[in-house]
């Protein structure tokens, strides 16, 4: 239809360039050069490549473009989802509009890494059913036009060419020749996990990822599966969550997509660990030299939201790192730290895997705890609780000021 319009249009410009032409000049030749130009012209518009524009199709706002983001400096924001007491749940909360896809410091060692774990396992970080294409495609779409209009400075996307620039890498590519996923894995350090409903069982299914970020599992296992199996190693999941989250799946608008985050304790960085490494080996012990420097707080920051044109639901999430001597300067995190590994339910802190460090984490906590108490930091009859700064901690944007 909007070819049509705009052929009528250009017709229409033709005609009248033609006579004015032949009018003023009596040159049939410049008559020709016209018709020439306005056609090429025309070519140029039918062949445009540009995005569709999703915050109009979807009804989620545009994020605020940061012009001044420095991609070498910058830090995530310091995402602490303590909850006391527990209760297993979704933990939804609504995304804003502005933290979609946060990029950060490790933003080129983490892309180099996930790049090399595709080379290193290939169909266990990336892979796809069948009829998932366009689904991808539009996921890879939504993070193009997000991340040029959050960051101006680091990416842009040629609407005429369709070719995707960026400016922290120095690279360029015609979005028309690279996979979605392959696109994804080079320049968004996130995991994509797209979900679409069954036509017969009205379950979500898995049926395309890119996932570099997996502990235990990875997508070979989760590929075609539905919710409550992907979730399968979860406790309490079949019980307490799998029929709310099916529901919640089937009524989630593309205008309303949400933010959780989960948590572990780790011995290091380790991004990918799979059952038969031995870093996952050496989850079921306790080395005696471990030095609490090498104990790190991970957070698999989380986002939900529905595609507007194909319908499908993208889980994606990011992977963050902070060392746990950085809880000692954050008010009430130690204390709160503490009570969830002294008091928490057993089979959700194994699933954690949080033993393994808890013999140099606990005793540092407790010391943490007390030294804020006495500097007054923390009130002394403070009962642990989920804070209402949640998922962070009062004060944190002192630390983080790129982020007030």
């Amino acid at each position: 239809m909007i070819a049509g319009v705009l052929l009528d249009l250009v017709a229409a410009l033709v005609a009248v360039g033609l006579l004015a032409t032949i009018f003023t000049t009596n040159n049939i030749f410049d008559a020709k050069w016209v018709l020439s130009g306005l056609y090429q012209w025309l070519g140029q518009v039918l062949c445009r490549k540009s995005i569709p524009d999703y915050t109009k199709l979807t009804g989620f706002p545009k994020p605020k473009p940061v012009h001044d983001f420095d991609i070498d400096s910058a830090k995530p924001r310091p995402y602490r989802p303590f909850r006391w007491e527990y209760h297993q749940n979704m933990s939804l909360k609504k995304l804003e509009p502005d933290w979609w896809i946060e990029l950060e410091s490790s933003y080129r060692g983490r892309i180099a890494q996930r790049k090399q774990l595709y080379v290193e396992h290939e169909k266990l970080v990336i892979d796809e059913l069948p009829g998932s294409q366009e689904a991808s495609r539009e996921c890879m779409e939504m993070v193009i036009q997000y991340i040029c209009q959050r960051y101006p400075n680091q990416f842009h996307y040629d609407n005429w060419t369709g070719v995707f620039s960026n400016n922290i890498l120095g690279t360029k590519v015609d979005i028309s020749t690279v996979h979605p996923l392959v696109f994804l894995l080079d320049h968004v350090p996130e995991d994509f996990l797209i979900t679409q409903e069954d036509p017969d069982t009205g379950s979500y299914v898995l049926r395309a990822a890119v996932s570099c970020s997996a502990i235990g599992w990875n997508i070979g296992q989760k590929m075609g599966r539905p919710l409550h199996q992907i979730h399968g190693p979860v406790p309490d999941y079949k019980e307490k969550m799998a029929f709310s989250m099916d529901r919640f799946f089937s009524k989630l608008p593309c205008d309303k997509p949400i933010q959780r985050g989960s948590w572990g304790l780790e011995v290091g960085e380790s991004l990918f660990v799979q059952t038969d490494e031995a870093d996952w080996s050496g989850r079921q012990t306790q080395d005696p030299n471990l030095s609490l420097s090498n104990t790190y707080l991970r957070v698999d920051w989380q986002t939900l939201r529905r595609m507007p044109k194909s319908r499908a639901i993208v889980f994606n999430f990011k992977v963050l790192f902070t060392p746990v001597t950085n809880f000692r300067r954050e008010p009430y995190i130690p204390k709160l730290v503490l009570k969830v590994l002294l008091e928490g339910k057993k089979s959700m802190l194994e699933y954690k895997g949080t033993w393994r460090i808890e013999h140099k984490v606990i005793p540092a906590l407790k010391e943490w705890a007390k030294e804020q108490e006495e500097t007054g930091l923390v009130p002394t009859d403070w009962k642990e609780r989920t804070l209402d700064e949640d998922p962070f901690y009062p004060g944190w944007k002192n630390h983080y000021p790129m982020h007030v």
